[in-house]
């Protein structure tokens, strides 16, 4: 499956722009990117998808907190992610930062540097990320279904530490919450539940 051991944050600073012609219409990629959002949150979920010439745009704007990203479509498999507005700048320098050629390592100490110095505003409060995933044999670009997918979930609390929240570092059993990269702008608790066979 695409990207599902990857860390988040280099996951959606991914999201590439590239022209293509298989991308579906803004209705099937809405379609599919809010099945990421909690059920209650989908309808009203503003949605970034790509246009004809494969550029990242505004599908849908939506009226609550969420923001979905749709599946990049130069890509193999679906993978698609809803995240509370606050997250937004975060996520949104990633993206331009990899447009830039940046690696994934140079994406991470940039945010880093910016979010010290108070130049790239992060969550003052513990913001979720929802990352809904499946083989490319599993959706569908037509309709915008999604059969058998794996969704988990992310919360950002920003400079979080494995001693401030009794988290550990790495998860001891199947879907246990853990901190990864703690102490940094990037610190989120990571929540991957058991995958069933179907979606691998």
């Amino acid at each position: 499956m695409k990207n599902i051991l990857f860390p988040v944050a280099l996951i959606l600073a991914g999201f590439s722009t590239q022209a293509q012609t298989n991308i579906p219409s803004s209705e099937v990629q809405i379609k599919a990117a809010v099945l990421a959002a909690p059920a209650e949150k989908q309808e009203q979920a503003t949605v970034l998808g790509y246009n004809p010439q494969g550029d990242l745009v505004v599908l849908r704007k939506g009226t609550n907190e969420m923001i979905c990203l749709a599946d990049d479509p130069n890509k193999d498999g679906f993978s698609a992610a809803c995240y509370h507005r606050d997250l937004n700048p975060f996520m949104a320098r990633g993206r331009a930062l990899k447009k830039a050629g940046k690696t994934s390592e140079e994406i991470f100490d940039t945010r880093e540097k910016e979010a010290k110095s108070g130049k790239l505003p992060m969550p003052k409060q513990p913001s979720a990320l929802y990352v809904f995933s499946a083989p490319e044999e599993n959706y569908n670009r037509t309709t915008g279904e999604v059969k058998n997918g794996y969704l988990r979930y992310v919360v950002y609390i920003p400079y979080a530490t494995a001693e401030s929240t009794g988290l550990p570092l790495k998860p001891e059993t199947a879907g246990m919450p853990w901190i990864m990269h703690p102490g940094t702008h990037g610190a989120h608790i990571m929540i991957s539940p058991p995958m069933d066979k179907a979606a691998q």
